[in-house]
């Protein structure tokens, strides 16, 4: 009999592509940590529970309920519903492991309400009638990329919530600065580079580790050692060759901290 590794991963296409499956126009091009798993151990697989997350912020601060404000409106937000950007499930849902990503908070950017104060990301905004369009300009106000110590303490508190409800190994996904075309050699007048915003929080994530003994999925060495000009796509997206190495490594992370050994001996959650 099987024995079922019970996942919860929160995030958006690094986590979904690696662990559960990328497909790119309709064809599949990897399938996930079972492929993985089959090979190295037969017998076990994993059952995914996956949402996309927007931010820490909006993680930390929502309610588990969808305010009235955006449930009452029949919002086209593809793959980021509003069920999953107010959910509380990565704290309550029972899993063996909870696997995390920092991308969402280098890259995504916020509106806030600007009478209730919630946050909320207007996902497919181009795709929406021109009504809520309307509405979420006069009713929302931009809060830009969010800032690294506000980040960092976020997640701090995520894990602490998280271990709350389950004693259970997490794992946070870093992120590869190496951004494919870019040649900057001299950094003189400019702003904070997308490339050195994500070093300054893969940083930033080291210290989490060692603070709060959450492991780190390290996606940025990974391309490194494969290269990344091959492996990476663009900014964000990954190759399905490289994410099948994301998820080996994920793999051989569980199996280091003795979650796969314990499903093998009968040791489930």
């Amino acid at each position: 009999m099987a024995k079922r590794l019970g996942l919860f991963i929160k995030g958006n296409v690094d986590v979904h592509d690696s662990l559960h499956s990328c497909r790119v126009g309709g064809q599949l091009l990897w399938n996930g940590i079972n492929d993985v798993l089959r090979q190295s151990h037969p017998g076990i697989t994993a059952r995914i529970r996956h949402e996309t997350w927007t931010r820490s912020d909006s993680l930390v601060s929502c309610t588990g309920e969808v305010p009235e404000a955006v449930s009452e409106r029949s919002l086209p937000l593809g793959v980021y519903p509003s069920a999953s950007q107010f959910s509380r499930a990565v704290f309550e849902t029972p899993a063996d492991a909870v696997i995390l990503s920092l991308l969402p908070d280098i890259a995504t950017g916020l509106v806030r309400h600007k009478q209730e104060g919630f946050l909320f990301y207007a996902a497919d905004f181009n795709s929406w009638a021109p009504e809520d369009r309307g509405w979420l300009k006069s009713d929302f106000t931009p809060t830009g990329f969010l800032d690294f110590e506000t980040s960092m303490a976020n997640l701090e508190a995520i894990v602490d919530e998280i271990r709350k409800h389950k004693d259970v190994p997490i794992l946070i996904y870093n992120v590869s600065p190496i951004i494919p075309g870019e040649r900057i050699h001299c950094y003189q007048g400019l702003d904070e580079t997308f490339a050195n915003r994500i070093r300054r929080f893969n940083l930033g994530l080291v210290g989490l580790s060692e603070r709060a003994g959450i492991s780190i999925v390290d996606v940025d060495t990974l391309m490194a050692r494969h290269g990344a000009d091959t492996m990476k796509l663009d900014a964000f997206h990954l190759a399905p060759q490289a994410y099948r190495l994301v998820a080996e490594e994920v793999v051989r992370i569980l199996d280091d901290l003795g979650v796969l050994e314990d499903l093998h001996e009968g040791r489930q959650l």
